[in-house]
This record gives C-alpha cells, structure tokens and sequence, in this order.
C-alpha cells in the first residue's frame, strides 16, 4: 500500500516522488473542503476495486494475528465495531465467528455490499471514521484495520476522540496506523488502478495523539503488510 523509504524520507512504491512538508506544524496538506474532496476519492475507489481488493487480500497475514490479544481480552458476546470493514473478510468475519455482535461501518458503499453479503449477522452502517454514527459508550471494543491510513491526518485526533467516545469505560482499541510520517499521497493510479489517498503520522506522534484522546496504549508493533506494501503500526490500547 505505500512505504519505502528513499533519501531519508518515506513514500509508497510507485508514487511520484513526496510533496512538500506541509506548512502548519504537524499538519496534512488538505483541511476544510478539501477533506471532504479526499474523502470521497477514498470511498469511490474502494467502490471500484471492491472485488479486486477482496481477491488480493491475504485472510491469514500477521496483521490478522493481531486480531488474538484483543479476542482473548474481551468477555462473551461484547459489542465490537468494525471501523473501515472494507469485504467485511477476515476482520468482521473472525469478530462473528469469536461470538461477538459486530457493527461493521465503511464511508465505500461498495464494499458494505460485499460485507452483507460475506457477514450477513453483522449490522452494516454507511458512516465517516470522524463523526461515528453512534452513541458514546456504544461498544466494548473497536477494531480498525486499513482505514485511518486513508484519512487525512489533520482529522487523525478527531477519529481517536471520536473512538474514545463510543467505547465504553474499560473497553479496547485495535487499530492499524502508519509506521512512518506521511503528510499526505494522493495516486490517480495507485495499486489497483484506482484514485487512492493516504494520510499518516509516525508511531510516536501516532501514541501522542492517542494519550490526548484519553487511550492509554497497551501495546505497538511494527507488522509488515500482508500485501507487501512494507509496514504498519498495530496498537492495542484501552479507554479507562
């Protein structure tokens, strides 16, 4: 999906070479309308490649590994959302078959069909990572697998609040971030021939942010991508 790095700085495989720094501190390149703008880049590819994603998506990588702490923490039947569910496989699928009820939640219309149609007892929910549509203290834990990635990181402490909000005291984040800082890449082409953008901040900067959401993180690891596109944050992180 993205990292290699080159003259010290990262950017993903067959990008153009890295825009510019952005110029407010710790920022991304876009805000205001053009976070909507890239947003929608992000959910009409998916619509696109849905079925194309599905097919390249390896169910059995170390990224779904991580899936196992986080299982054995929870109590029967806990109420789990999905945030950025993509095909709803492996992640929603192995949330189900653990016992738990599930929410899968993407802004892709596209790839909450394949979700209905690979999870059918999974509630489905059209929604945005920033402004989740549920009441706080909804769930007892939220997973999120290659999804913040795609959002622009000027929004990153916004979805970290909004995930604090919707877990419920003592309840669990599971969430996929970016290993290394990335302002912004927006790839007419990218992987799968689609328009793609990705937003992210380093693993440091990543745990800030989620300790001035109020997440207390439990556990960060560097785990390569399944897909061969270098490595991602994985962390593992409590509301008390």
């Amino acid at each position: 999906m993205y990292l290699v790095v080159l003259t010290g700085r990262p950017y993903r495989a067959g990008c153009v070479a890295p825009r510019p720094e952005p110029s407010r501190e710790n920022g991304s390149m876009v805000d205001g309308p053009e976070v909507e703008d890239v947003k929608a880049v992000v959910a009409d590819g998916y619509d696109q490649c849905a079925e194309t994603y599905l097919a390249a998506r390896p169910d059995d990588g170390a990224d779904v590994a991580e899936l196992a702490p986080l299982l054995r923490a929870l109590g029967p039947g806990a109420a789990v959302l999905d945030a950025g569910c993509g095909a709803g496989v492996p992640v929603t699928e192995r949330l189900v078959a653990a016992g738990h009820r599930v929410t899968a939640l993407d802004r892709s219309a596209g790839q909450l069909g394949l979700a209905r149609a690979h999870v059918p007892s999974a509630a489905v929910v059209l929604g945005d990572l920033a402004a989740l549509p549920f009441g706080s203290g909804t769930f007892d834990a939220v997973v999120s697998y290659y999804a913040i990635i795609h959002v622009p990181r000027v929004e990153h402490h916004r979805v970290f609040a909004e995930i604090h909000r919707v877990l419920r005291p003592g309840g669990y984040a599971l969430l996929c971030l970016g290993w290394g800082d990335l302002p912004e890449d927006l790839d007419p082409d990218s992987w799968l021939g689609v328009p793609m953008y990705w937003s992210h901040f380093d693993a440091d900067t990543n745990a800030r942010l989620l300790g001035d959401a109020g997440l207390v993180v439990r556990t960060s690891t560097e785990v390569t991508d399944p897909m061969d596109h270098h490595s991602h944050q994985f962390v593992l992180a409590s509301r008390p």
